[in-house]
């Protein structure tokens, strides 16, 4: 399985520590790091650690791209860059000891259609294949050009995993994509009411299966995460553990489930992974990749219970 992830609009994600959080006032705070960011490049960071092969397809702002490049060379990842004018933009986390974390997401440079036509001729693509569409779709390229260009990657036999605030429910059931992993929150979202239960995602993530979606994985946070695959259902339920940051982990969460389909796992093994690589994530500063002996050793300790 080729497995691309493509980032049309990614960010340099800053983290920074304060004593505390006041709203309205000044909060004096430490810069802690500043990597390299963007749901896809978390995923392809996140296999790669792991020692799962594939690319990060990813659009650059050109007025600060040397950083972000860096950045990635250094971690030895294969990429495919393109370029725009502009600034990449920064999504900042605030940790304070007293509150939960705070982020502050800034704009970046605007993209034109054209990027997705460039993209479709450098991706070698076939019924082997995974793309990966996450994060927002940038400003420039509208919702109908975006689905067209998903639509056209489905057609050279490409299977689509899609985890964007940018799609609504019609959108998702329109692109029919091959795996969406909606957290609690995006699935509240989407359907307009709370769900606070494993039984409540399972009731509305059919909705997609109905639709024609194959896999739809819900990340429940620290009460595991539900899988439904092939008309049968599935619980995951992780190992209790104290949180470093949870940036990334919903990102690490899809990184796992692509190791394991990679090797043709069953969706019991496929989930149970998904959940290893997304604890385990939650153990590493900022948005940090896992660590393989992490996730080695989450994995045999995952709960994985089919559900009726």
């Amino acid at each position: 399985m080729k497995i691309y992830t493509l980032t049309l609009s990614p960010a340099y994600d800053v983290h920074a520590a304060a004593k505390t959080f006041a709203a309205f006032h000044e909060n004096l705070a430490t810069v802690s790091s500043r990597e390299a960011g963007g749901k896809g490049v978390n995923i392809s960071r996140a296999l790669h650690n792991n020692g799962v092969a594939n690319t990060a397809v990813v659009v650059l702002g050109r007025d600060n791209c040397s950083e972000f490049q860096s950045d990635l060379e250094k971690t030895g990842m294969d990429c495919l860059c393109f370029y725009r004018p502009g600034r990449i933009r920064e999504n900042l986390t605030l940790h304070c000891p007293d509150t939960p974390e705070t982020r502050i997401s800034f704009t970046g440079f605007t993209v034109d259609a054209g990027v997705l036509e460039e993209v479709r001729g450098a991706l070698d693509i076939d019924e082997n294949t995974v793309v990966t569409f996450t994060g927002r779709v940038p400003e420039g390229i509208s919702m109908a050009q975006t689905k067209a260009f998903l639509k056209e990657l489905q057609a050279l036999g490409a299977k689509i995993v899609l985890d964007s605030r940018s799609f609504d429910l019609e959108d998702i059931c329109e692109v029919r994509p091959w795996l969406i992993k909606p957290n609690q929150e995006e699935i509240s979202m989407l359907f307009g009411c709370p769900i606070d239960t494993a039984e409540q995602a399972l009731e509305k993530a059919r909705k997609f299966v109905d639709a024609g979606v194959e896999n739809v994985m819900v990340s429940l946070g620290g009460d595991g995460a539900v899988l439904i695959r092939d008309g049968k259902m599935y619980l995951a339920v992780p190992p209790k553990l104290e949180p470093v940051s949870t940036i990334g982990a919903g990102d690490s969460f899809i990184a796992g489930f692509l190791a394991a389909a990679r090797e043709n796992g069953t969706p019991e093994e496929c989930l149970k992974n998904a959940s290893a690589y997304g604890t385990a994530a939650c153990l590493t500063a900022g948005s940090q990749p896992p660590e393989m002996a992490d996730v080695a050793r989450i994995r045999k300790e995952v709960k994985i219970r089919g559900l009726v």
